[in-house]
Formats: C-alpha cells, sequence, structure tokens
C-alpha cells in the first residue's frame, strides 16, 4: 500500500494557555511546547504509522527546523527524497491550546511559497506508484492544482484536505475523487455565504456534485457524513477517552481514511476507521505523540467492537 503526500511542513510552536487573550491583552501561565506540524507532514507520519508506504512532497527550509524535519521523516520512515530545500525559512505556526482543547493558529508560510509546478513534476512518478494522492492546502494554489491534475493524469486517486479553506478554482473540481472538508470549510469551498441555508447534509451533497466523487463532511462529536452516489451515510463519532488537544485531529483523520481506502474499505468504513483515529488524537496532548500506530487503533476498536 502505497501512499503520496503533497502537503505542507511546519514547526509547531504551541503554548498552553490558561485562556485565550484579548486584544492587547497578555496572558501569563502558558507551558510551552514547540515541535514538527503542518498537515501535510502530518498526515505523511500519520499514514507510515498506520503501515502505508509513504512518500512526500513539502519544503523546508535550510535552518534548524528544516533539519529537524528531515530527521524526523527518517525515523518514522517517510520518503522524503523530493522534499524542496528552498531559499526563505521553514513554515512557523504559532498555536495556542485552552483548557478544553480548542486551538488558534497562526502561520507564517515562508519556504513553502517557493513549492511549485515543477516541484511537483519531479514527483510524478511518486503519484504514479501511489495507490492514493493525498493533497493539503497550506501550500499554493499552483502546486494544489499540479499535484490534482497530476494524480488524474497518472490514474492515481486524489484525496484532498482542504485545509486551511479557500475557494477552489473550478478546474480542480473534476480531479478529486475524496474531499473532506469540516463543517466551516465546506461552505468556504462552495463559495456560500454566512447565510447559505444549508444544513450538514444540503453541504456534503452539494459537496458530492461539484466533485462527481465522494464527500466526506467531518463534524467534531458528531462524526462524519460520507455522500456516495448511492446516498449520504452518516458515520457516528467515536468517543475519545478525554479531550486534551484537538490539534492534528484533522490530519490524523485524513491519513486514516486514506490508508483504509488503499486498502480497499467502502467510504463509510474508511470514514469510521478514520474517526477512531481522530479520537485517540485528541485525547493526546502534542501533534507527533498523538498520532496512532495500527496496534493502538486495533486496540481502541477491540475495545468498543
Amino acid at each position: 500500500m502505497k501512499i503520496a503526500v503533497v502537503g505542507s511542513y511546519g514547526a509547531g510552536l504551541t503554548m498552553r494557555v490558561p485562556r485565550a487573550p484579548s486584544a492587547g491583552e497578555t496572558v501569563s501561565g502558558g507551558a510551552f511546547d514547540p515541535g514538527p506540524g503542518g498537515k501535510g507532514s502530518n498526515q505523511a507520519v500519520a499514514a507510515a504509522r498506520l503501515g502505508a508506504e509513504v512518500a512526500l512532497l513539502t519544503a523546508v527550509g535550510d535552518d534548524d527546523f528544516g533539519r529537524a524535519a528531515r530527521e524526523l521523516w527518517h525515523v518514522e520512515g517517510v520518503g522524503a527524497e523530493h522534499v524542496v530545500t528552498a531559499l526563505a525559512p521553514t513554515m512557523v505556526g504559532f498555536i495556542l491550546v485552552e483548557p478544553s482543547g480548542e486551538n488558534r493558529i497562526a502561520i507564517a508560510p515562508g519556504a513553502l511559497d517557493e513549492l511549485d509546478t515543477a516541484a511537483v513534476e519531479r514527483f510524478r512518478a511518486e503519484i504514479a506508484a501511489a495507490d492514493i494522492l493525498v493533497v493539503s492546502m497550506e501550500i499554493p494554489e499552483e502546486a494544489v492544482a499540479a499535484a490534482l491534475r497530476t494524480g488524474r493524469e497518472t490514474g492515481t486517486r486524489t484525496l484532498l484536505n482542504p485545509a486551511p479553506a479557500r475557494p477552489l478554482p473550478e478546474e480542480c473540481w473534476p480531479l478529486i475523487d475524496v474531499i473532506t472538508p469540516n463543517q466551516t470549510e465546506a461552505p468556504v469551498l462552495l463559495g456560500l455565504d454566512e447565510d447559505h441555508g444549508l444544513d450538514d447534509e444540503g453541504l456534503v451533497r452539494a459537496l458530492r456534485e461539484r466533485t462527481g466523487g465522494i464527500a466526506v463532511l467531518t463534524r467534531g462529536g458528531q462524526g462524519a457524513l460520507v455522500a456516495e452516489e448511492s446516498g449520504v451515510t452518516s458515520v457516528p463519532p467515536h468517543p475519545p477517552t478525554a479531550v486534551v488537544d484537538t490539534t492534528g485531529a484533522g490530519d490524523s483523520f485524513t491519513a486514516a481514511l486514506a490508508v483504509a481506502l488503499a486498502e480497499g474499505l467502502p467510504a463509510a468504513r474508511a470514514a469510521a476507521f478514520a474517526a477512531v483515529a481522530g479520537a485517540h488524537t485528541v485525547s493526546v496532548a502534542g501533534v507527533i505523540p498523538a498520532l496512532p500506530t495500527r496496534d493502538q487503533l486495533d486496540a481502541r476498536i477491540g475495545r468498543t467492537s
């Protein structure tokens, strides 16, 4: 089972705070925890831990953060031969996490702005060899479109995790086999205003109509909805043992969904497997420490079956 990932890497500078500060306010009592992040890298590591052979395309700077990234991928068994070393610094994300587990994130893209069509073209063979291509949107629109187009041209199934959400170019919609937004991202992708009037089922149906493929709408504690040609299926949530930190839960879900689809599971069953991964991740502090192994997921599934 092979998965190709085109997405971001960034250093995550996380601070756990008693509460998020208001504008102009300083809040003390925080606990600082730097570590690796970026949606593409998180998804690549998560997929590798679940047993996939993974190739990653991203961009990092020639700096300590970039060198730490390459060491991480080496340790986790992620193929990083095509990762671009950019002139700009490695992406940095500043993350505030409240006691409830909710997070707020600000990003300086840096090296990621240098990821372009030419880099994707050099990654073509890896995309062609993959069972599924996972693309996320912390990278330039040019690279997103090029990756999806390459997946279509090489016959590789494409999965777009549209985060952070922005309206998609019309040319991208027919290139997507599986799309995985959350409730906030879906209206943005569809170009809807705040008063769009669609419920979650309406949103996931609209997404499926735009792609012609499979749409998975993640709904946090409400589980997920999966829209296929045959209709919409509700996937119940998998209850976490505790909600400690929601950072990385979406990446864990996306990677597990990709792995399950690559293994041949139907979409609804793949989403149920992914829900278990997300539940595991929110119960552990930090991102990389919270990404489950296959044994951990199998044990969690066994306890609730």
